[in-house]
C-alpha cells in the first residue's frame, strides 16, 4: 500500500523560506516521478513542480527561481525548498507519487500560510 507523508508547512511571513518534505513507502521510489501540487481555498488543484525518476524538473511559472523540488532515493522522500514565499503561495499542499501504468497517489497534504 502505498502511503506519502508530507510535512514542514507552517505560517511564515513573505519573504520567509520553509522546506517540504514527503516520504514515501510501499513503492520503488526511484521508480516514480515525485510532484508538489497546492490547492488554495476556492481555488482547483495546481502543480507547483515536479521531478522526474531521471532528475528532470519542470516548475509552474509562478513558482520559478523561487522553488527548488529535489529528491534523496535513498530516503524515499522529495523536498520542496520553497524561498521568497509570498501571500499568493499560501495553499494546502499535496505530495502525488505517479508511475506510468500505476497510477497515481497522494499524500494527505500540509498548510502553508504566508503572511503579509
Amino acid at each position: 500500500q502505498v502511503q506519502l507523508v508530507e510535512s514542514g508547512g507552517g505560517l511564515v511571513q513573505a519573504g520567509e523560506s520553509l522546506r517540504l518534505s514527503c516520504t514515501a513507502s510501499g513503492i520503488i521510489f526511484s521508480f516514480y516521478t515525485m510532484g508538489w501540487y497546492r490547492q488554495a481555498l476556492g481555488k482547483q488543484r495546481e502543480l507547483v513542480a515536479y521531478i522526474t525518476s531521471g532528475d528532470i524538473t519542470i516548475y509552474a511559472d509562478s513558482v520559478k527561481g523561487r522553488f527548488t523540488i529535489s529528491r534523496d532515493n535513498g530516503k524515499q522522500t522529495v523536498y520542496l525548498q520553497m524561498n521568497s514565499l509570498q501571500p499568493e503561495d499560501t495553499a494546502v499542499y499535496y505530495c502525488k507519487a505517479e508511475r506510468a501504468a500505476r497510477g497515481a497517489s497522494w499524500g494527505q497534504g500540509t498548510q502553508v500560510t504566508v503572511s503579509s
